[in-house]
């Protein structure tokens, strides 16, 4: 089953950030559950249909993620939560460093699950329950159409009237949380500066078997 995991990390990494970004022209008026149904399914169809997507085309996919998920997702705060406290300590620099390693680390890990994504998949939303005056909300959903339905939520925030995601739920497992206790032992005995190493590398060895 290791590759429904990535599959389904793989779905929600892409839905968490495209759901928003395909949405360019949606205010702050059209809540995020509504917004998360609409675009769902738009981006649904796009991975069904776009064969280099779907193949794990490295060249396509960071496309995509350049063009309409990083402008309408929070990195900065994703990456900051999963590094933890030592964020603080990095100089802007390394911030940017982070960034870029984090981004490409989960591009390269989760791109070639892309291709498991079924005709008949759906998206079918969850209850959402959430002030009108809320900031900060989580829209739950269930994918459907490839055996049990799995749970996939978003955690989004409500900055300059733009909703962005900044983390997402796969199966009950926070993506930021999940990357955090996996960051913990490089950030104490190598700092940030050793984080970024280590990213690099998996980044390269990711590389060498990729698409």
């Amino acid at each position: 089953m290791k590759w429904l995991k990535s599959l389904l990390v793989a779905t929600g990494l892409i839905f968490a950030g495209m759901t928003v970004a395909l949405a360019q022209g949606a205010n702050a008026a059209e809540a995020p559950n509504v917004l998360i149904e609409r675009v769902s399914n738009e981006v649904l169809d796009l991975l069904k249909k776009d064969q280099a997507l779907r193949s794990g085309n490295i060249e396509r996919v960071m496309e995509v993620v350049d063009e309409k998920v990083m402008p309408h997702v929070n990195f900065a705060r994703m990456t900051a939560l999963a590094v933890g406290p030592a964020w603080r300590e990095a100089t802007p620099e390394q911030r940017q460093q982070l960034q870029d390693e984090f981004e490409l680390l989960l591009v390269r890990t989760y791109s070639g699950a892309l291709d498991q994504v079924s005709q008949n998949q759906s998206i079918a939303m969850r209850p959402y329950r959430a002030a009108a005056t809320d900031t900060d909300v989580t829209v739950n959903t269930e994918v459907r159409g490839q055996g049990n339905p799995v749970e996939l939520s978003y955690r989004m925030r409500l900055e300059n009237d733009q909703w962005k995601v900044y983390n997402v739920n796969v199966a009950g497992v926070w993506m930021v949380e999940s990357y955090r206790s996996q960051f913990q032992p490089q950030l104490s005995s190598g700092g940030i500066d050793g984080l970024i190493k280590v990213l690099q590398e998996r980044n390269r060895q990711n590389a060498g078997g990729g698409k």
